[in-house]
């Protein structure tokens, strides 16, 4: 596994993508109401990277090995859509809960972060589920330290989601990140404390848990790029870009409207 080691000029240019994707979701934060088409915040998003920001939707066009071409400019994931759901005609509900997922380049580093969202008043289960996927993201950060492990990033979320009754989705992780949308090393949100690539500092990457509300299981819709849950339960994501540090962690993806730490993972 070859992992990118950032410079300090790297770093430095991934602090401004970062900062950029987090105040586009602050941007985006006020228009999320119900009534909107998820089609509607896209081009909000759109305009806003690209009139504002001088930035770049790393989503529009995207297209790995196996996909056609991701037609949007950001993801919008709602109930139980795990992720990539695509902006269109939908329009959001009271109750909805809804995931925006961005990602801007700015002069060639790319910034990845998402957030939850409740649309008018969420049922209490969608709102445990939110906040539980919120801790699940921080308890997965603090385990972030050079001479870590990988795994144990996985382990903390997955003990955390699983001990409130909740799944852990196993086949989309988070991802080492840079001048390239998708970098080494992989993330995962399960595994075992000790295990996998020990972190070193400059090493960037996203840590994006996806928890369900039922089982695990996700299926692909004809679209080629929608998850859904396999039994209609609800599901949740957060993410953030993090940088390992000489002792530790810096969250990159912060701005003014960025939620604060839940205080259980602080202590």
């Amino acid at each position: 596994m070859s992992v990118n080691l950032k410079t300090p000029e790297e770093i430095d240019g991934m602090r401004v993508a970062g900062r950029l994707a987090s105040e586009l979701l602050d941007f985006l934060t006020p228009h999320v109401q119900p009534g909107v088409t998820t089609g509607t915040i896209n081009e909000l998003a759109h305009e806003h990277m690209l009139g504002v920001q001088q930035t770049k939707p790393a989503t529009l066009n995207y297209a790995p090995p196996g996909h056609s071409p991701y037609p949007a400019s950001l993801c919008t994931s709602v109930n139980h859509v795990v992720c990539h759901g695509i902006p269109g005609d939908r329009k959001l509900k009271d109750g909805d809960i809804v995931n925006i997922d961005v990602t801007v380049i700015k002069d060639g580093f790319h910034g990845d972060t998402s957030r939850m969202f409740q649309v008018g008043k969420s049922s209490i289960q969608a709102r445990r589920l939110s906040e539980t996927t919120y801790e699940a993201m921080w308890r997965g950060i603090r385990a972030v330290r050079p001479g870590a492990h990988l795994g144990d990033i996985g382990a903390a979320i997955q003990r955390f989601a699983e001990s409130h009754g909740f799944s852990v989705v196993r086949e989309f992780c988070g991802h080492g990140i840079g001048r390239a949308f998708h970098e080494e090393p992989q993330v995962l949100h399960y595994g075992r404390t000790g295990a996998g690539l020990k972190l070193q500092p400059g090493m960037i990457f996203t840590i994006e848990p996806m928890i369900n509300a039922g089982r695990a299981a996700i299926r692909c819709l004809a679209d080629g790029w929608t998850i859904v849950t396999a039994d209609h339960s609800l599901s949740a994501q957060w993410e953030h870009t993090v940088l390992v540090t000489p002792d530790g962690f810096e969250v990159l993806t912060v701005s003014a409207g960025t939620p604060s730490p839940p205080v259980a993972a602080e202590q």
